[in-house]
């Protein structure tokens, strides 16, 4: 999708689509309906007096051959209540008008956008525009994907066309396609996603974004007696990989140095503990928490914020087979720490607690991880948030914030020593499950016992990841979350 700015009288736009938003109480003077001709909005002004045109959220309203407008069509997109309204809908807006009018064969469109139309207002459209303009059709033969939107152009009689202005468009379409990227991944079947595939395309992706990057193999996990992420591995027949993506610009301070460790499970059976048949196949996702960290890193290294980051993703599938990983196993985690293991399906947590335990290796002296770690999470929370794990409420709140501003949704669960009896061992340090009760709470905890005193923040994805619910702004299938939101921690550390 190309994004540009022009300043141009909406009349004058001679298009095949204009798109304009307004609020539900006063749907013909705000938003930018109000930017529209006078002889446009006395058209709008009948289909509000019945009842078609009502301003409610994500409501829209397509009119054919406009009066008082050079384009084709005329969309109106409902904001709702205006004082629910905050700049990250105006993103959402956006993308409902893209996907809306792509489906009708549209491939250039306008936004109209005023004068106070701000930066942070013009990251979001990009944002916006971009991710609706993703389908997870890779593999039909009659693909969404074949309707695009191939122009966004953003345009207003009094828009102040600046650097400044393109600047965020350009920011705001670089995150989008870094989020797209990272759902692309997530949306592989198991087949066509395994541990080899996963580190050939994210070697790729570091070559053409200048990252250095490092794949550690079977024999160099083991040399860095890696057992707890190798016994997850030994089930299957795709050798594992530990991904290395580094960003360290020399302008960039000494410390912090982030960790971003990303679970990278390609396929979960639930080994021996197999899981139920009913929808396994959604198991090809596990690997979103790794996605979401690549997706970070191809954005950073085009942003180029002065931080220093270290991404590490442990990359393999969780199979039953003669060789796999049993309940009842005790085995030596990379940090010494033994582990009982009760079930083989609570595995992405014995690859995030090797990983971890490198990452330190490695020097980064913060800690934040994402996974689709546990089921438990989703009926806390349900789909809407991410469950949100720690033990520095400094760095927790960074987060947080970020994805408040980003409007990736968070909230910050329990950690707590009491919880700790859950999953105590009585051969081992500790035990892979606590059981039922507090599962995202006990599975986050576990993670938690291998980073020492290092600031931490574990993100809890398994209900975000991925929707089954078409959006008006969004497609069914992967998110993206919480690429944004860690690429808004990264660019704004510095205030």
């Amino acid at each position: 999708m190309k994004i540009s700015l022009r300043k141009e009288t909406p009349a004058a736009l001679d298009l095949p689509a204009v798109a304009a938003w307004c609020f539900e109480d006063d749907p013909l003077a705000s938003g930018t309906v109000g930017l529209l001709p006078e002889e446009t909005r006395k058209l709008l002004a009948e289909l509000t007096e019945s009842g078609e045109l009502k301003g409610k959220a994500y409501e829209r309203t397509l009119v054919h051959r406009p009066a008082g407008l050079a384009a084709s069509k005329l969309l109106v997109t409902g904001a709702g209540k205006k004082e629910k309204f905050r700049p990250v809908h105006l993103g959402r807006l956006a993308g409902a008008a893209v996907r809306y009018l792509r489906a009708r064969g549209v491939r250039e469109m306008v936004w109209l956008a005023g004068d106070g139309t701000t930066t942070e207002q013009m990251q979001c459209l990009a944002e916006g525009a971009v991710m609706a303009d993703y389908d997870s059709d890779a593999y039909r033969t009659e693909r969404n994907g074949d309707f695009r939107i191939d122009s966004f152009i953003l345009a207003g009689e009094s828009l102040a066309v600046s650097d400044e202005l393109n600047a965020a468009l350009e920011r705001g379409q670089v995150i989008a396609e870094a989020a797209n990227f990272a759902r692309s991944l997530v949306n592989e079947p198991g087949n066509r996603m395994t541990p080899t595939i996963l580190a050939r395309k994210a070697r790729e992706m570091a070559s053409l974004a200048g990252l250095e990057y490092q794949e550690l193999g079977e024999d160099e996990i083991r040399s860095l007696k890696m057992e707890a992420f190798l016994a997850v591995a030994q089930g299957s027949e795709e050798p594992p990989r530990l991904l290395v993506l580094r960003y360290l610009p020399a302008d960039a301070p000494a410390s912090p140095v982030i960790g971003l460790v990303g679970k990278g499970i390609t396929f979960d059976s639930g080994g021996i503990s197999l899981k139920s048949a009913t929808d396994m196949h959604e198991m090809k996702t596990d690997m979103a928490g790794g996605a979401t960290m690549l997706g970070v890193m191809q954005a950073i290294s085009r942003i180029k914020p002065k931080v220093r980051v270290i991404a590490v993703i442990p990359a393999t599938e969780n199979m039953p087979g003669g060789k796999a990983y049993r309940p009842g196993d005790v085995i030596t985690s990379m940090s010494g720490k033994t582990i009982e293991v009760l079930n083989t399906d609570a595995e992405g947590r014995l690859a995030l607690a090797d990983s971890i335990s490198y990452a330190r290796q490695l020097g980064c002296n913060v800690l934040i991880d994402a996974a689709t770690l546990t089921a438990a999470v989703a009926v806390a929370l349900g789909k809407v948030m991410t469950g949100v794990f720690g033990r520095d409420q400094q760095w927790i709140d960074r987060v947080i914030s970020s994805g408040t501003q980003t409007g990736e949704k968070m909230w910050q669960l329990p950690v707590d020593d009491d919880y700790r009896d859950l999953y105590k061992s009585s051969i081992g340090d500790i035990a892979n499950t606590g059981g039922r009760y507090g599962g995202a709470i006990t599975a986050a905890m576990f993670v938690g016992e291998f980073v020492g005193d290092t600031p931490w923040v574990h993100l809890d994805i398994a209900g975000t990841a991925w929707s089954n619910d078409e959006k008006p702004w969004l497609a069914k299938g992967p998110t993206g979350v919480p690429v944004r939101t860690l690429v808004h921690l990264l660019t704004h550390l510095g205030g």
